[in-house]
């Protein structure tokens, strides 16, 4: 019965069961592509930890050898053991093993070691792999809890969705209130109305569902597609492959079927509780249990507004759950968007147009000192290569006298503002740090500050950062130190009792041209290679690599600056091991990362948009049976076709307008705050600022709520609904 019955209800009732099936669809296609872009993010961190580290699970290092290899081999769960040969020596062989079984890997490597006389000692395990298939050691008392994370953000997007979709079943149900009440009343128990509103639940949903998944899926394809074009040109990337899994397809249609039920028996279950009498006397109207005043409305639009405003209160809760997803989605996307271009802007103004000029491409020789780089001669050569320096970075400290501090700075508190410290037998600690220059970007220096160029002493940047009178994005700078002193002391810092004293040949606030930051309250010293070769065993604290900049001239291209990289690293890339960077190249990376995270973001906010408009669309379309008796009553009072419409267009700008102007007032300020944290001047930030995505997102929100009231008005309208009046007058 009660089967033939749901089939005829949703033949008969075709419009009824669009908001469900609207709802069905919505919640599959966000699970699929949650869960889809969940796996393609984790077979990708798998692809680069594979690709970077290599993809054996558990490695033998000390003890094997070559013989050994067979052995491991015919171990029962092993599926390769390969000699590492860029980890091996002479006697020893390091053996990287692959495992049939990962999970029993903590098991097994011990065994194997046993089987070959060696200790637990000689045993590595890829933790960071095995950890990306939620493997861990069995004795490890705190084990990663990322599958956990994965399972905890499923549940809470499904209950999210049974929130959201919970709404349009029960809309959908409420209209049939009356028609349940007259089946209680001859017989049919709770239970089997329940069974009867899931099973029409299951029906509806069942196509939606897969249509969702599978559009899920499509989605999540085309965000890959978008991710790999947008940050195509990222170093050290590789591409992203799309992936899917069977069993994910399953987990989805499996999690969008528990969705829907619960989503269902929800309402279900109110529903089957109310006793007959109640069901058949439900007038099936919106219901205001206390009258308020609106006071914002009824100024702007009269009695007209009064009465709109009374029936969003009635529709307070059905209506809570857009009022959020809207509020959310707007606010998220207009800070999201502010928030960029204020990054952007930081970012090009205080590295990309701060040092346009100072490098074209910087190349850092890993674990080499500048004594020992011995082709700088060669880089010179290199068509293209207008000025090339190398330098390396040390750390060291100075010990001042108070009467060497500047006048400038004895103004503004002298040296204790700058170390924090107090004075320790007349000298006061800064730091000193040492930039030691090729020879001959060191006398080319000299000759660009003004001074005979020679390698018998330092160079000193005889500034510091004027924080009183500046801010950190104009930064304004008095000097340090007086300039009275030929000679300059220079301590290890690990060791104070060392030092050494090296001549002066200048004071200057000119720095060479280096993509370098310099302390703020630090008095850097410039030295030449010949002179650090004279005090590197005495200073020390010299870091591993050096670093190479070269500058191609002012007319560089996105071309030319390609070739003239892959030529530095041809050249070097055969002695050392060196990472380089392309300045164009790197803003370029920078600008696909930004607008692939805004993208990313912003499909997020859209997603949170359809959300909070798909239930307004539930809620204008499901309540036709509500509201037919409403707008009878006003129209008995005598409030015409084209006065109701109004009424629906009031309601329409409250439930668009109120997050969009509360998010306008707090974007504002968020801008306002921002701006003058960052020190920025706002009209920079206002000539760039992001105003028609902004007006275009809002806009898109108030059409699409729009269409949904016109589509219901239309719909209520064009009921006759003085019969209406008079039918549930006789209930």
């Amino acid at each position: 019965m009660w089967k033939d019955y749901s089939k005829s209800y949703i033949k008969n009732n075709p419009a009824s069961s669009i908001p469900v099936m609207a709802a069905a669809l919505a919640a599959a296609m966000f699970l699929s592509l949650l869960g889809s872009i969940a796996y393609n993010f984790w077979a990708y961190e798998i692809e680069k930890i594979v690709l970077e580290e290599g993809g054996w699970q558990g490695r033998i290092a000390g003890g094997a050898d070559e013989m050994d290899l067979s052995v491991i081999q015919n171990f029962a769960n092993v599926e390769k053991a390969v000699a590492n040969k860029e980890l091996s020596g002479k006697e020893d062989t390091v053996v990287d093993i692959y495992f049939q079984n990962a999970r029993t890997v903590y098991r097994d490597l011990p065994l194997i070691c046993a089987q070959l006389g060696l200790g637990d000692d000689s045993i590595q395990y890829h933790e960071l792999l095995l950890s990306r298939y939620f493997i861990h050691d069995p004795q490890d008392t705190e084990p990663p809890m990322l599958l956990a994370l994965y399972l905890g953000i499923l549940v809470i997007v499904a209950v999210s969705l049974i929130l959201i979709i919970r709404n349009s079943f029960e809309l959908s149900m409420n209209a049939r209130i009356h028609q349940f009440g007259i089946f209680s009343s001859i017989g049919a128990t709770p239970k089997q109305i329940r069974i009867c509103l899931l099973q029409e639940a299951l029906v509806l949903s069942a196509v939606p569902a897969l249509l969702g998944s599978l559009l899920g899926i499509a989605v999540s394809y085309g965000l890959i597609a978008v991710t790999n074009i947008f940050a195509g040109n990222v170093a050290g990337r590789h591409e992203a492959v799309f992936s899917y899994h069977p069993i994910l397809f399953a987990v989805t249609i499996l999690s969008s079927v528990i969705t829907v039920l619960f989503s269902a028996w929800i309402p279900a279950r109110k529903l089957s509780r109310m006793t007959p009498l109640e069901s058949i006397r439900n007038m099936g109207g919106l219901q205001l249990k206390k009258r308020k005043h609106s006071p914002i409305l009824s100024f702007l639009f009269g009695m007209k507004g009064e009465l709109a405003g009374n029936a969003l209160k009635a529709q307070k809760k059905s209506l809570r759950l857009s009022a959020l997803s809207l509020l959310l989605s707007f606010s998220g996307f207009s800070v999201m968007l502010c928030f960029t271009t204020l990054t952007d802007i930081s970012t090009r103004y205080t590295y990309f147009e701060r040092y346009q000029d100072a490098w074209d491409v910087m190349v850092t020789v890993k674990d080499t000192g500048i004594a020992d780089f011995g082709m700088a001669q060669e880089l010179q050569n290199v068509s293209g290569a207008e000025a090339v320096t190398v330098y390396q970075k040390a750390e060291a400290v100075g010990l001042l006298p108070e009467d060497w501090q500047s006048d400038e700075l004895a103004m503004l508190g002298g040296f204790h503002t700058v170390t924090g410290k107090g004075n320790e037998g007349g000298q006061f600690q800064v730091e000193a740090p040492i930039i030691v220059l090729d020879d001959t970007s060191f006398l080319g220096y000299c000759s660009r500050i003004g001074i005979a160029p020679s390698l018998d002493g330092a160079v000193i940047l005889n500034q510091i950062w004027d924080s009183v009178n500046s801010n950190f994005r104009y930064k304004k700078y008095i000097p340090f130190v007086k300039e009275d002193r030929g000679k300059t002391a220079l301590y290890n810092k690990s060791m104070e009792n060392q030092k050494v004293e090296i001549p002066v040949l200048s004071y200057t606030q000119t720095a060479p041209v280096l993509r370098e930051e310099y302390k703020n309250y630090a008095l850097v010293h410039f030295i030449p290679l010949a002179m650090w070769k004279e005090i590197s065993g005495t200073i020390g604290g010299l870091e591993p690599d050096s670093y190479i900049r070269i500058f191609s001239g002012k007319d560089a291209s996105p071309e030319g600056l390609d070739g003239l990289e892959k030529e530095i690293v041809q050249l070097l890339g055969q002695e050392y091991r060196i990472e380089s960077e392309n300045r164009i190249q790197e803003k370029l990376s920078n600008d696909n990362m930004v607008q692939g995270m805004v993208m990313v973001l912003g499909a997020f906010c859209v997603l949170l948009a359809i959300i909070g408009i798909a239930n307004v669309f539930s809620n204008t379309l499901g309540f036709l049976r509500q509201r037919k008796r409403e707008f009878a009553q006003y129209m008995s009072i005598g409030l015409t076709p084209q006065e109701m419409g109004q009424i629906f267009c009031i309601e329409a700008f409250a439930i668009a307008g109120k997050p969009l102007l509360s998010t306008l007032l707090s974007t504002i300020l968020f801008v306002q705050f921002a701006v003058t944290a960052s020190y920025l001047e706002p009209m920079v930030f206002w000539a760039q600022a992001p105003i028609l995505p902004i007006l275009a997102f809002a806009a898109a929100i108030v059409f699409f709520v729009a269409l949904a009231y016109y589509i219901g008005g239309k719909r209520l309208l064009k009921c006759n609904l003085n019969e209406t009046l008079k039918n549930d007058a006789l209930v």
